[in-house]
Formats: structure tokens, sequence, C-alpha cells
């Protein structure tokens, strides 16, 4: 068994239990105060980490909440950071004291500043990729990105980043107590992003990966260049619709009958019954199994202020999953309105069958391919978006994201 210890008293909020025989699951076990979303919050943090979830358990009064994940690596090459995937999930955990026995705010803004990454090279296939996975790999979000490639076959790449170390630092800092404090918490060795240990570290990880193709690497804090590219990639009222609508649609075109593999892939089962419980609402799910399928449903709910009471995640059955949740208005009471039993189905069935929305459009001599990815809309940002423009013999692309696995 490996279970993590922190040195301090307060920790046993989050445990990992490392399988008992090789290729077995690990169990993370969280036991915390519960709030609504924490289930998303822990699901989207996994993601991250590179794991899928095969089979899980969740169970809620309202104020404590027990939730067990069996775990496993999407695929064999990954490596996982166990103690700071223990890191994060604990700073996401609501204290378990009373807000007057911890320490007082720090002084320090409790989100990272941005910092730019910036550096040259000569093309190749999947470079993108490989700079994406390093900076995962270093616990770096990825706010924009801006890639341009000329024709002679050179790439100046700016990545808009920040420290997801330096968020769950201050969220550990205002959750322990004072007498035991952050600095007591010997694990938290890693230095933070404006550091210059921790800046050389990140430069030399590139260069090792990109190895004689890297020309030259930069990293300081973004300027207003950082502003300056919000509005980079404007959309028609036509195109964002398509991209971010919330509604299914049957009208979608196709050049040619879906193939029976394809068809399968399409369906989607979203039911609730109210006959089971008399304060809860079960709500039935059964799908074509994804990545971050469980993501998907818990940040819909979380979105639509829905409270999970209980809940069982099955093992794939024959490349389908099978959920039963037990849930809840914010409020306490149970989903008994016909039309919002509809309005969430119906925008469940949509994450589920369009997790990404991908987009062909042409802006005169200009293609583009635009991918949205849909995040939460409580607290991140709505969408994640992604951009590809080919014109004149020069690519330019953009992202604008916070997390760097759907790309």
């Amino acid at each position: 068994m490996m279970r993590c210890d922190m040195g301090v008293t307060n920790d046993d909020a989050v445990l990992i239990e490392k399988g008992k025989k090789a290729g077995e699951p690990y169990v993370i076990t969280v036991n915390c105060p519960d709030k609504t979303g924490l289930a998303c919050d822990i699901c989207h943090t996994i993601l991250e980490f590179g794991l899928y979830i095969t089979r899980g358990d969740i169970s809620t009064d309202g104020i404590w909440c027990y939730i067990v994940l069996w775990v496993i690596p999407h695929s064999s090459s990954c490596v996982v950071r166990w103690m700071n995937l223990r890191e994060r999930l604990l700073s996401i955990c609501p204290p378990s004291i009373p807000s007057f026995y911890l320490n007082q705010p720090s002084p320090r803004a409790s989100s990272s500043p941005v910092y730019l990454l910036k550096f040259c090279s000569r093309d190749r296939r999947g470079l993108l990729h490989d700079v994406t996975r390093v900076l995962d790999e270093l616990e770096h979000a990825i706010q924009k990105v801006k890639v341009t490639t000329t024709p002679d076959g050179c790439v100046v790449d700016l990545f808009f980043i920040k420290d997801n170390f330096y968020t769950c630092l201050m969220a550990l800092e205002s959750r322990f107590p004072c007498q035991f404090g952050i600095k007591n918490l010997p694990q938290l060795t890693r230095e933070l992003l404006h550091t210059k240990a921790r800046q050389d570290e990140t430069c030399e990880r590139l260069y090792t990966v990109l190895g004689e193709s890297c020309i030259s690497c930069e990293l300081q804090l973004a300027g207003p260049q950082y502003n300056n590219l919000h509005g980079i990639s404007s959309l028609s009222p036509h195109v964002a619709e398509e991209l971010f609508r919330f509604t299914l649609s049957d009208k979608e075109p196709r050049s040619q009958a879906l193939s029976p593999d394809v068809t399968e892939l399409k369906k989607a089962s979203v039911k609730t019954d109210n006959s089971l419980s008399p304060v809860h609402t079960l709500l039935q799910i059964n799908c074509v199994d994804h990545k971050g399928f469980l993501y998907d449903i818990m940040r819909t709910l979380k979105d639509c202020n829905i409270q999970i009471a209980y809940g069982r995640f099955l093992p794939v059955n024959k490349g389908s999953r099978d959920l039963d949740l037990f849930i809840q208005h914010k409020g306490g009471k149970k989903i008994v309105d016909p039309e919002k039993q509809d309005a969430l189905c119906s925008r469940l069935k949509l994450e589920l069958l369009h997790p990404l929305r991908v987009l062909i459009i042409n802006r005169g001599p200009d293609t583009e391919l635009l991918v949205a990815n849909p995040t939460e809309l409580s607290g991140r940002e709505d969408h994640e978006f992604f951009t590809m423009r080919k014109s004149g013999g020069i690519q330019q692309q953009i992202v604008n994201g916070k997390c760097t696995d759907s790309f």
C-alpha cells in the first residue's frame, strides 16, 4: 500500500493506495467536507494527471463527502506523479477546521501570475504535442499559445502559462492550521516558477525533448502582449453559435452515411426517475466510454447547480459506461419539473456526444480549423479554444485554454 504521509495530522483527507498486484488500479480515497462541484474538481485533476477512472463511489450527507475512485494510467508510457497528485487533491478539498482556527489569508495572490515562454526551433511533426507534454509534466497551465511557422521551416512559439504548483501551494497554505504551517510540509520542495531554478528547469527540459532542433528558449513574466492576444481570433455569430451551443441539432450535414461503429458512438441514454427516493432524483446514464467521460458529466452537473448525494460508476462493459447518480438541486430538493428534467438530460447528452466541437471554415484565402473543448462555467473559462490558420505558406496556431490534455 502506498500512503503518502506529509508529516501533519490533518492530512488524511486524501489517501492513495497502490494495487496489491501488478496491473491493478490505484485507489484514491477523498474524505472531507462537501461542496458543490467537488466531484467535478477531483475528476478534472485526475484527468490532468493522465489517469483513467475505472470505477468509483460517491456518498455525501450534504455536509461531509466520501469518494473512492479506482484509477489507472491512460497509457503504459504515462509517468504519474502521485505525490503531486495528492498535493493537488488536498488543495481542492474544503478545510475540515473552521476558518478562524486557520492562518490568516496569505498576502500573496491566490492565482499564479502569467509567464511568457518563447522559443524558436526548426519545425517537425509532433512539435506542439511534445512541448505541451513537457509543460504538463512540470505542472504549468497553458493560458494561450501563438505558434507561427514560416516558409523556411522555422517555428516561433509564444506560450502564456501559469504555475499550477503556486495555486496549489496557496490553497494548502490556507487549508492547514497555523500550528503546522506550510513550511512544515516536507514534501513541498519544488521551486515556484518565479525562481531562476524553476525557469532553468523548464528550458532545460524543452532543450532535452526538442534536441538540436531547438534554437532558443526564454521564460519571463508576461507583459502587455498577453492582453493583446485576447481578441486575436474573431468568430462570426454563426460560427460561435455552432461551436458553443448548448442544444442538440439533428441537422448536422453529412457527406455520406455513418458506419455502424460511428452510429454506435452517436448513442447516449440519459434518464431521470423520481419513484425510488422521496428526496432524491435518480439520474441514469449509459454512453460509449471516452476520455474525460466522468469529468464531462460532473462539470455539467456543477454548472447546473446539481448536488450528488450518492453515485456509483460501474466498470466499462463492452465499451459502454453505466452511471447511477442520486441528485438534488443545490437547495436540497429533488428535480420534479419535467422541463428542468428534459433540459438537464438534453445538456448531458450534448456533452457526452460532442465532447469536442470541430469546424473547418474558409476566410478568403485562409482555411481555419476550429476546435472548442467545453470546461466549467463556474470558476474557469467556459471553453478552451483552438484555431489553426494557414495562408500563403505561413501557418499560425492559437490556443486559448487551461488544460493541455485535449490538444
